[in-house]
């Protein structure tokens, strides 16, 4: 099974990248599963309804969330409706949605997706680790879904390194979000899931963190905000994870980080061809 998961969408620039870069990828690389993080997709705080579709639409079989889950009000009502849409699972019990989904690839595997938050820098929230373990106990690998894939939206790489760690073996994919940098540890752990620290952003690398850079720096000299972060317009990198899983185990055989268009990396790699 062939499963990419693209990092956190910014802004209106990062979108156009995603949106057209999935359905090629798809073709191309001949995958299964696609997941992307769209907590920063309508003007980089946030997601509405119409652009949690227009990922649909492209291609995405999952669209995950994290802190910024619910800044468009919107989602409080909409969320609910939505199987592919999935935000933190340890946010507080009646939280509208779900943190989990389990949902058909193209190949006819149950792919159970989980979405959970850290605590290190991050707002107080319940356990991701015991979350996490409840969840894939429940609905464990090759008994209860056929992959399982956790997108850890967390700040401290000790956090994420720590989760895949407690997790290896037990679950397909875990891969970090929230940092919108991506790292350069992709690997395979020792027991089999496929691990990456962040897996980036799909947004303008000539800014700050997928912002026009003058109001982060100016906030960094006076200290005090002056205008709204505003996501930067210009041409957009496509970042994540592609893995491919043995269908017998679950489990990871190959990793490679994507850096697609933009400023990181202008040629498309040929992963799988």
């Amino acid at each position: 099974m062939r499963l990419l998961f693209l990092g956190d969408i910014v802004g209106r620039s990062g979108r156009r990248a995603a949106v057209e870069a999935i359905p090629r990828l798809r073709e191309r690389w001949k995958l299964d599963f696609v997941v992307i993080n769209g907590e920063n997709a309508a003007g980089g705080f946030g997601i509405t309804e119409a652009i949690h579709q227009e990922l649909v639409d492209a291609g995405a079989d999952a669209v995950t969330l994290g802190n910024h889950a619910f800044d468009q009000k919107e989602t409080l009502v909409y969320i609910e409706r939505h199987e592919r849409l999935i935000r933190p699972l340890n946010f507080p019990p009646g939280t509208p949605g779900r943190g989990a989904s389990l949902l058909k690839a193209k190949n006819g595997a149950d792919v159970l997706v989980i979405n959970a938050m850290g605590r290190v820098f991050m707002t107080e929230i319940d356990c991701p680790f015991r979350a996490i373990d409840r969840e894939i106990t429940a609905c464990s690998l090759k008994s209860g879904a056929d992959v399982i894939l956790v997108d850890f939206h967390a700040e401290a790489t000790s956090e994420k390194q720590a989760l895949g760690l407690f997790l290896d073996g037990r679950v397909s994919v875990v891969v970090g979000t929230h940092t919108h940098t991506p790292t350069a540890d992709e690997r395979i752990l020792p027991q089999g899931t496929a691990y990456m620290s962040d897996a980036g952003m799909c947004g303008d690398y000539n800014s700050v963190l997928g912002m026009e850079a003058d109001e982060p720096i100016h906030r960094f000299l006076a200290r005090l905000p002056r205008e709204r972060f505003e996501p930067s317009l210009g041409p957009a990198t496509v970042s994540g994870l592609a893995v491919e899983i043995d269908a017998a185990t679950g489990l990871a055989t190959r990793v490679k980080g994507l850096r697609l268009g933009g400023v990181l990396e202008p040629t498309e790699p040929l992963f799988w061809e």
